[in-house]
């Protein structure tokens, strides 16, 4: 029920939680609440963090965190089966006095369930902005219409680069060791080398290889890899994961000529109807994209703990001071 053919997005498959738990370096344990209904399934994937405390089973490469269901329940049903784990959460022997849930999308309605639910179920819950994702609706569209929307600023910027070098790209959709040893070259040298972890990207590549899902681009200039990018694609979007390039390269924009390709192929080959640029609101990615949407942190207190109550009076002194921030 947690398989690639029951569920269409990669963070809610067994395979992401599974790596998720086999490259976790922290000393956690996990603690997975399973509710059923009528021929239906929820589950809550969490880590205990220790001392009560709790947070989703997430890590740097998650790019949303939600509940994840069987058995297409609908919205009553959904909010149903969440109350009940809720409520086995507060409950011995588990008991827990804290649980951080991050990112959680709005757009969908996660964000929403999460706090309606864990508030029916008599926890302290307390939402605030994290962070945010940017797609681009590319739904009956070509490269050439998608690319005709851009920026000016964008695509000359693409034309000028192309006439100041030769820079060939080719996009892989199965694994491949050398390949990927480019990447980690490549990755090794970016000017973010020390974000996240390069033995857990490779176990992603390597399953989203055979399950022909891969996307991993390389740009060469003189037959030597400068740049590369690690996208997946799942039935309705491409999700982009990982952008690296050597430093001693930018002045050729070797990233924006491998981006145009990867955009290129996921849209004319690949035919998805969205592209996801994953989380953070860096300011290029308003050039690529069409959509930003806001992605929520979420704080559960569990009151029987006097803890709770001193967290909630910190935090509504906080809210006073950020009227904008959601209670």
């Amino acid at each position: 029920m947690l398989d690639c053919a029951h569920q269409p997005h990669l963070f809610n498959r067994d395979y992401w939680f599974d790596l998720l738990w086999q490259h976790n370096s922290l000393g956690v344990q996990p603690i997975v609440a399973r509710t059923w209904g009528d021929r239906c399934r929820a589950w809550l994937f969490l880590a205990d963090t220790g001392n009560k405390r709790a947070t989703g089973l997430a890590n740097y490469y998650t790019l949303a965190f939600r509940p994840v269901f069987c058995g297409n329940p609908d919205e009553r049903t959904k909010l149903s089966l969440v109350i009940a784990s809720a409520r086995r959460l507060r409950q011995r022997p588990i008991r827990l006095a804290e649980i951080i849930f991050e990112p959680v999308p709005r757009e969908d309605g996660s964000a929403e369930l999460l706090v309606n639910a864990f508030r029916a179920a008599g926890w302290m819950v307390s939402r605030h902005p994290k962070t945010a994702s940017w797609t681009a609706n590319v739904e009956g569209k070509t490269f050439e219409q998608y690319w005709a929307e851009r920026p000016g600023a964008l695509t000359n910027t693409v034309a000028r680069k192309r006439k100041k070098a030769i820079i060939a790209t080719e996009i892989h959709t199965r694994f491949d060791p050398a390949i990927w040893a480019e990447y980690e070259s490549i990755y090794a040298e970016s000017w973010k080398p020390t974000e996240g972890s390069i033995t857990f990207l490779r176990a992603l590549a390597e399953r989203e290889g055979a399950e022909g899902a891969l996307r991993l681009g390389i740009a060469r200039h003189d037959g030597e890899a400068i740049a590369a990018q690690l996208w997946t694609i799942e039935p309705d979007r491409a999700l982009i994961h990982k952008l690296a390039y050597r430093p001693t390269f930018a002045q050729l924009s070797p990233g924006t000529i491998l981006s145009v390709a990867m955009f290129k192929h996921v849209i004319d080959v690949d035919q998805v109807p969205l592209i996801d640029y994953g989380t953070g609101d860096e300011a290029y990615k308003a050039d690529w994209m069409d959509r930003r949407a806001t992605l929520d942190q979420i704080h559960c207190r569990n009151p029987a703990y006097a803890r709770s109550w001193l967290a909630i009076a910190r935090n509504y002194a906080a809210q006073l001071a950020r009227p904008d921030q959601h209670a």
